[in-house]
């Protein structure tokens, strides 16, 4: 076959992405007329286990024969596809989910629409293509995704009601935990990972995929901690800060999950979450195995559920009580871990109505804290300590000792140093 003479479209986000004026991604492209043994012939090597997939001969893009698909059973692999020279491609761009990812260029370069997506795009709308939306539930949350990933567009009422209908019909329930937690990391990783999270739940979806974080929303906290007092809006104002310092996905998945306990505080003790920690750490690993969330985001997560109180308290309660807090951290062992931690502490606190510009000096004291029992001179002490013919416990009384005083050094300088610059600000 002549590739010169194929009928390819470059087509999807690279199209979309054009529009916007903003760089584009890996490009994809559709195959009009082929068959998978022209394709062979031609020199492209196929790739697709599901449906035919080719990667071009020099530039190793994907080109995909155009196919239709047919629903066959619930969830996202419950679909028959069929490709062959009779498949069009507005038959092609039907499957797809949203108007602005059913777009095309052919050769010459003029765009192939026959949806409406650059319609959408200028009026900053999502919006499905067909009524074959609802037989993939992957689709709610690439929707949900894109909302993070361009909070300024709205989503179309129609799609939204189509949602709901496919959540009530059962087909959230039917998503593998691969797939959820796939587009829900990638979610958080967009500019405004909140909006997901209000799609979502807006749609329902959020009560069946995660209803630890459902169970947020209409809980009260204290006004003079939280003056946006609902649990959940503090959630989403968390996870935002996250997105806006640039944090690491598990960083963000903490920030997100953080607070899961206050959702079970006793009604008769609200607004205050006394033990929330444990009772989120309770809930967090069900929640990790359900999702098989990875083991850096979840032990990020269990680690900041367990201690954020702590840390934003750090500088009232000693230097023994903060090696004891480096100690249960692990610093020693995973420093970049105890900083992510850090991190979805800051997230943590201004992640309040009013406190999005406030500074977070804990993070800077327990970092001048590590520091410092960081620099001590761990096989010194442990020779001393033996040459007193001391083994075991002794060894670790004497460097907590040695550690704790090197922290109360680094927080008396922390605290003359923060002095001083109030008194020149």
């Amino acid at each position: 076959m002549d590739v010169m003479a194929m009928q390819t479209y470059l087509v999807g986000g690279a199209v979309r992405d054009e529009l916007l004026g903003r760089p584009a991604g890996d490009r994809d492209w559709v195959v009009v007329g082929a068959t998978p043994e022209q394709m062979v012939a031609a020199g492209y090597q196929p790739v697709g286990r599901d449906f035919p997939v080719f990667l071009h001969p020099r530039t190793h893009e994907e080109y995909a024969l155009a196919r239709t698909e047919r629903k066959t059973a619930k969830g996202y692999h419950g679909f028959v596809f069929q490709t062959g020279e009779g498949v069009t491609l507005e038959d092609d761009l039907a499957r797809r989910d949203l108007t602005i990812n059913a777009m095309a260029r052919d050769e010459a370069g003029r765009l192939v629409d026959p949806w409406g997506g650059a319609r959408d795009l200028a009026d900053q709308r999502l919006r499905h293509v067909g009524e074959a939306f609802a037989e993939d539930p992957v689709r709610i949350l690439r929707l949900a995704r894109f909302a993070a990933r361009w909070p300024e567009f709205h989503v179309a009422h129609e799609t939204m009601a189509l949602c709901r209908h496919m959540v009530a019909m059962g087909e959230a329930d039917a998503l593998v935990p691969e797939r959820v937690w796939q587009e829900l990391s990638r979610g958080l990783l967009e500019p405004r990972p909140s909006r997901m999270i209000e799609v979502l739940r807006e749609c329902g979806a959020l009560a069946r995929l995660l209803p630890e974080v459902e169970a947020l929303f209409g809980v009260p906290q204290r006004a003079d901690y939280h003056p946006e007092i609902d649990t959940g809006v503090h959630t989403l104002m968390v996870i935002d800060m996250a997105a806006q310092l640039q944090t690491a996905l598990p960083v963000r998945w903490a920030a997100l999950v953080h607070d899961l306990g206050k959702a079970t505080t006793p009604a008769h003790v609200l607004p205050r979450h006394i033990g929330h920690e444990q009772r989120s750490l309770d809930l967090l690993g069900p929640l990790s195995q359900r999702l098989r969330v990875p083991v850096d985001c979840q032990g990020l997560a269990e680690l900041v559920a367990r201690e954020h109180s702590h840390v934003h308290r750090c500088e009232g309660i000693g230097a023994a009580a903060q090696v004891r807090l480096l100690d249960r951290c692990d610093a020693w062992r995973r420093p970049e871990r105890f900083e992510q931690m850090l991190q979805a502490c800051e997230c943590d606190a201004r992640g309040r109505l009013g406190f999005a510009d406030q500074p977070y000096p804990q993070a800077e004291f327990l970092r001048a804290a590590f520091a410092a029992a960081r620099s001590v001179d761990t096989a010194a002490i442990a020779a001393a300590v033996m040459a007193r013919g001391q083994r075991g416990p002794a060894i670790g009384q004497a460097l907590h000792a040695a550690r704790s005083e090197a922290v109360a050094a680094a927080a008396a300088e922390f605290r003359a140093s923060d002095r001083s610059a109030s008194r020149s600000g």
